[in-house]
């Protein structure tokens, strides 16, 4: 018990201690998970609401696919990301193996199907009449689809807030493409692992405090900004 009250006063005292480490390896977190998510917002938002709107021979294995990739295990996706980077994969030009780059790549991979299926699902609340309608006023598709997403904004906010909570906290993808290099890949999930393997109980609570409270911080945002335009909506 004493260990788990260290580790809480530890976590305190790190925040405000301005340790250079420690606000490094959280400003790298942010940076690659907010950088995956956003990439996985411009990708899935659309694939999603085109994949909904769309009639086409395959879109129930389509939608099958975008389904299990919501559930790929993270560990998977680094193993195959890593495959793919290394010297004898086939991106390995790009030379992002253990690298920052890398890292995104597989949280993308990752974020990309969550928030592709849930901007599919809502898009598919919308009744299909909507989107017909605002084609024959002369709209062309991209247009069309602009206008449906705007009706369903509070839950591409919400897909916005999964594909962001699914890549923060992951690990093994990371550890794995990243290498969990000092001042160069660690972030906050493989630095706790690390500090735990080697018996560091105290500085591993620390950094695990840490990242539930930027998760929370950023959460809490996105929240925010969703919960104003739901009574913005609600008003009119």
């Amino acid at each position: 018990m004493e260990f788990i009250v260290s580790g809480f006063q530890k976590g305190i005292a790190l925040i405000f201690s301005g340790n250079a480490e420690v606000y490094a390896i959280a400003r790298l977190s942010l940076l690659v998970s907010m950088f995956a998510t956003v990439i996985s917002v411009l990708i899935g938002v659309p694939l999603g609401a085109l994949i909904a709107v769309k009639k086409f021979p395959s879109k129930k294995i389509v939608i099958s696919l975008v389904n299990t990739g919501m559930g790929l295990p993270p560990v998977v996706v680094g193993l195959l990301v890593m495959l793919f980077l290394s010297r004898s994969g086939p991106l390995s030009f790009l030379e992002w193996l253990y690298t920052p780059m890398g890292m995104v790549l597989a949280q993308v991979i990752i974020a990309t199907p969550v928030i592709t299926g849930l901007s599919m699902s809502a898009m598919q609340s919308i009744d299909p009449k909507f989107y017909r309608q605002i084609l024959t006023l002369g709209a062309g598709e991209w247009q069309a689809l602009a206008v449906c997403l705007k009706e369903i904004k509070l839950s591409v906010l919400a897909a916005v807030i999964a594909g962001f909570g699914s890549v923060i906290s992951e690990v093994g993808a990371v550890m794995i493409v990243g290498g969990n290099i000092r001042s160069q890949t660690r972030v906050l999930t493989t630095a706790t692992v690390l500090q735990t393997q080697m018996g560091n109980y105290d500085m591993a609570i620390a950094l695990g405090l840490i990242l539930i409270g930027l998760t929370f911080i950023i959460n809490l945002a996105l929240t925010f900004i969703q919960q104003q335009k739901a009574q913005a909506y609600n008003a009119k």
